[in-house]
């Protein structure tokens, strides 16, 4: 065992910490300054607590909060995780890692723990149209899985922070510029999901447009965003080498794909996709997000409760996906899926049960609704009444173009900043709309 594992689990095994002169006795075979090093080391990657001050300072293991149930195969995992990086064995991608898995024959999720899942989320609209779920909580859900998967980036935004910043596009003082586009960007790319659910899969037009949308204004080369990466990327903390070939990466992107497309189980589908996306790393960066936006996109067509990742600790999802870099073992990430789904539907079981059905007209002509909406506000010269009527008599069947109509005033009265991205319209278009109004 290298000498500096040793050191570091000395420290990891002291309960009250343990002092450098301490650790010498115990370690005479290290330098003073070689020990200085690495604990300094440790400290930097907050692997360790320095406590006190002088000869008096005390160093003590910090210990991951892991409130969430681990199975035994987690525990190991998470025991390999939590060792000094120089202990850990630098592996690149396992393509066999993949290859391995066959839709519907192999699994990650057993049969009891996907029924489990499924008597959690289910929302007792699976029989409507996809997406119909998603576009009911859709307010609540751009700010429960922004906050939550910008949190998981190190985003500072706090929750209310991000509902005003989502509902009245106030951005927080104080924040970066960064923090408030990384949270706009998944607003964007939520709203890309649950308004085209019925169209949207695992293919390379949806999850490109999806990296673009939550990638945009964010990376170093704007041309990196929706497209694959053509340069070698590092992972931080991490002995895990992605590839760095794009041949190569083009083509375990289709196979991942492919692969992705032909599972039938949602749960399946959706835990598959957290795994190999991030795993692959296919873009210059915004792997992460992209996978866990894309993990939603079954639940969100199923009509099932989406995956917020509402109080899921940081340190506790990192560990997790280096438990799949490094030994593409998946049943820490498993077990972290499944808390946190259920704690996502406890938070969705109270406003579930207040959800109205669908106004049948609205979801009919939901498109057309839309579509004349966009029309009226980026056309505000034209007479407006007359502009929705004809646009009616063209689309809707004539019994129903007076209540389609009442829809649709209806909608535009409610008009504002946060449901813009709804009707493909921009602030500025919006803003000339309300001044020509009043």
């Amino acid at each position: 065992m290298p000498n500096q594992t040793k050191l570091f689990q000395t420290i990891q095994n002291s309960s009250n910490g343990v002092s450098l002169a301490e650790l010498l006795v115990q370690h005479p075979d290290i330098a003073r300054r070689t020990a200085q090093r690495w604990i300094k080391q440790w400290v930097e990657t907050d692997a360790i607590h320095a406590i006190g001050k002088g000869p008096s300072r005390r160093y003590r293991y910090k210990k991951v909060p892991f409130n969430i149930p681990l199975s035994a195969d987690s525990q190991d995992i998470l025991s390999y995780i939590e060792q000094p990086i120089e202990a850990r064995k630098p592996v690149g991608y396992q393509q066999d890692f993949l290859d391995a898995y066959q839709p519907n024959q192999t699994y990650y999720l057993s049969e009891p723990l996907r029924s489990q899942l499924r008597k959690m989320g289910n929302t007792q609209q699976t029989h409507m149209p996809a997406g119909t779920y998603g576009r009911a909580v859709l307010n609540r859900l751009l700010i429960d899985l922004s906050w939550a998967s910008s949190h998981l980036e190190g985003n500072t935004y706090s929750l209310l922070d991000t509902r005003e910043l989502i509902q009245n596009g106030q951005a927080a003082t104080g924040k970066a510029a960064i923090e408030t586009q990384m949270i706009l960007n998944h607003k964007t790319a939520i709203e890309l999901l649950v308004e085209n659910a019925e169209s949207i899969g695992f293919n390379r037009f949806s999850i490109m447009n999806l990296h673009s949308a939550l990638s945009e204004n964010l990376l170093a080369n704007p041309a990196d965003e929706g497209r694959i990466r053509q340069h070698v990327v590092e992972i931080g903390h991490s002995v895990f080498r992605p590839l760095s070939v794009p041949s190569q990466i083009n083509e375990m992107l289709d196979v991942l794909l492919d692969k992705a497309g032909q599972i039938h189980d949602p749960f399946e589908q959706s835990f598959f996709t957290m795994v190999h996306l991030p795993y692959l790393q296919p873009f210059a960066d915004v792997n992460k997000r992209t996978s866990r936006l894309a993990a939603n996109l079954p639940l969100i067509k199923a009509n099932l409760c989406p995956l917020t990742f509402l109080g899921v600790p940081d340190s506790a999802y990192t560990r997790a996906i280096l438990g799949v870099y490094e030994l593409t073992r998946i049943e820490l990430l498993r077990d972290l899926y499944v808390w946190a789904y259920e704690r996502s539907t406890q938070e969705y079981l109270a406003i579930k049960q207040d959800l109205s059905e669908p106004d049948p007209l609205r979801l009919r002509y939901r498109d057309i609704i839309k579509q004349i909406v966009h029309s009226v506000v980026t056309k505000p010269e034209q007479d407006t009444l007359r502009m929705i009527q004809t646009q009616l008599a063209e689309h809707v069947e004539a019994p129903n173009q007076h209540s389609v109509e009442a829809l649709i005033i209806d909608e535009l009265r409610r008009l504002h900043e946060g449901v813009l991205a709804r009707y493909r319209l921009r602030p500025s278009e919006f803003d000339a709309w309300k001044k020509r109004i009043k």
